[in-house]
C-alpha cells in the first residue's frame, strides 16, 4: 500500500513556490530585461566563422572571414558554421540560466526551456512527497 505524502511537507513546498512565485514576479520585469539583452558571439575553431546569437538561439550576425574562399569546401564551411553556432546557442542558454537561477531552480528552468512537461512535473511531485 503506497502511503500518502506528508501533508505537512506538502504545504511546506506549497509555502516555498508561493515565495519562488513572489520573487520571480518581484524580479521579473529586471530578469526578462537581462535575458532579452544575452547576445553571445562565438567563433569557430579555425577562427574564419563567427556566430552572434540572442538569448533564444535565434541567429543575430554571421560573419565570414574572407580566407575561407581559399578552400572553397561547401560541405567543411556548413559543418563549421553548424557547429559554431550550436556552442553559441549553448552559451546563451547557459547565461539566461544564469539569470533565472536565483528565482528558479536551474533543474526546473532547464526543463522549462527543453519543453520537458513530464520532466518538470515529475520533479514537482518528487518535491511535494519529500523525495527531493
Amino acid at each position: 500500500m503506497e502511503s500518502l505524502p506528508d501533508v505537512a511537507a506538502m504545504r511546506a513546498y506549497a509555502d516555498e513556490l508561493r515565495d519562488m512565485f513572489r520573487q520571480i514576479q518581484d524580479a521579473s520585469l529586471e530578469l526578462h530585461a537581462k535575458a532579452r539583452e544575452v547576445q553571445v558571439t562565438e567563433k569557430s575553431r579555425d577562427g574564419l566563422v563567427s556566430v552572434t546569437v540572442g538569448a533564444r538561439g535565434e541567429l543575430v550576425r554571421l560573419d565570414l572571414d574572407p580566407r575561407i574562399y581559399r578552400r572553397p569546401d561547401a560541405r567543411h564551411l556548413a559543418d563549421t558554421i553548424t557547429e559554431t553556432t550550436r556552442r553559441a546557442v549553448a552559451r546563451a542558454r547557459e547565461r539566461v540560466t544564469e539569470i533565472f537561477e536565483p528565482v528558479i531552480p536551474r533543474a526546473e528552468f532547464e526543463a522549462h526551456l527543453d519543453g520537458d512537461l513530464e520532466a518538470a512535473m515529475n520533479r514537482l511531485a518528487d518535491r511535494m512527497e519529500g523525495r527531493t
